[in-house]
């Protein structure tokens, strides 16, 4: 897979040879992102539009906002070159990029939440060996296709790839998680409550939560649903999970770039942040001697750290695991292969994604069986 894929121009090579005008759409964080690595590579914008309903009057880098069908009689070519700058899951924000996709050459260029590094030719030759080893450690038919649609969306931006690379929740629950197992549930980057309440739906035998939020806003509301959750036991905590007990400086700029502020990009450093210090707190400490059936990671480019906080429950317990693997450049193989090499017991390795572009919400499952 990877030698075929490999010979074809990357994205960005592709944007430096396109002729066709190039137009992004959306504004905001990832947008800025892209823009610095166009403007480093020499790959000219012709305009930025943004979706129906969010164009007004306002300038974005000394570019006119405008609506997609203004954007592109503008640039007056028929089926013109566009980079999509942001992300979502919902269905009507799918169904226009389709829409777009029919119009124009719609790509969604592969740009790290948080961290350096962008998957290029030279990051690619640089990690082959690392990749193939990720691939290699997964169980089943279907890890292994998502794995190879999500490698050839992150070399092409071609958003078809992701479109296939999709997996059935109930499947997932039905071959991975297996809900009826689950006790004790460490739930590290909990937000709101949203995947305590989808557990709840699920796992009948369900006792008690562990819930680790750092972000102020949605720790407040965390809190409100823990309190009101009457099935089971909800025990939220505010604190970033990490690998040593202290204290991190968190920006709480909002969304997807909310997280430690080490995992803040360069490419948003003309961005203001909102940054205020957290407790950081190892997972070991959060649950202490209660046996854990399943953790579940999505802390905002820190997952490593928390991995490594929690050895001493995973050595345990040897709880589900499932973290999230698209926050960082290299998290989506490097990720995997410190679990391997870490927890050496477990035996079943697993990839599943859920619906949305770019590519996130892709998911790493380690369980022992």
């Amino acid at each position: 897979m990877t030698g075929t894929l490999f010979e074809t121009p990357d994205l960005w090579e592709r944007l430096a040879a396109e002729r066709r005008p190039i137009l992004l759409w959306g504004t905001g964080n990832g947008a800025d992102k892209i823009l610095n690595i166009c403007e480093a590579r020499g790959i000219p914008i012709a305009g930025i539009f943004a979706s129906d309903g969010f164009v007004r009057s306002r300038v974005f880098r000394g570019f006119p906002v405008t609506s997609w069908a203004e954007a592109k009689r503008s640039c007056g070519a028929d089926r013109p070159v566009v980079l999509m700058a942001f992300g979502s899951s919902r269905p009507e924000v799918l169904e226009n990029a389709k829409r777009i996709a029919n119009e124009a050459i719609l790509l969604a260029p592969d740009v790290p939440a948080f961290g350096e590094g962008l998957f290029t030719r030279a990051f690619a030759n640089e990690h082959r060996a690392e990749i193939s080893a990720a691939r290699e450690l997964l169980s089943d038919e279907a890890s292994k296709q998502i794995f190879d649609l999500v490698l050839a969306y992150k070399w092409t931006g071609e958003v078809s790839y992701l479109l296939e690379a999709v997996s059935d929740p109930e499947e997932v629950a039905k071959n991975i998680l297996r809900p009826e197992t689950i006790r004790t549930y460490a739930d590290l980057g909990a937000y709101t409550g949203d995947t305590i309440r989808t557990l709840a739906q699920l796992a009948p035998n369900l006792q008690t939560v562990f819930a680790m939020e750092p972000d102020p806003h949605s720790f407040r509301k965390l809190e409100a649903y823990a309190a009101a959750e009457e099935r089971f036991r909800v025990l939220p905590v505010q604190a970033a999970a990490w690998n040593t007990e202290g204290e991190v400086l968190f920006d709480e700029s909002g969304n997807r770039n909310a997280g430690a502020l080490s995992n803040r990009s360069a490419a948003l450093e003309n961005r203001p942040a909102k940054v205020r210090p957290v407790r950081a707190l190892p997972p070991d400490a959060l649950v202490g001697q209660t046996p854990v059936d399943f953790i579940k990671y999505d802390v905002e480019g820190s997952e490593r750290e928390a991995l490594e906080g929690s050895q001493k429950t995973i050595l345990r317990d040897f709880p589900k695991l499932m973290v999230s693997v698209y926050h960082r450049v290299d998290d989506f193989f490097a990720l995997p292969l410190l679990v391997q090499k870490s927890f050496p017991a477990y035996n079943r390795f697993y990839l599943r994604r859920a619906a949305g572009i770019p590519a996130w919400d892709l998911n790493f499952w380690a369980v022992k069986e």
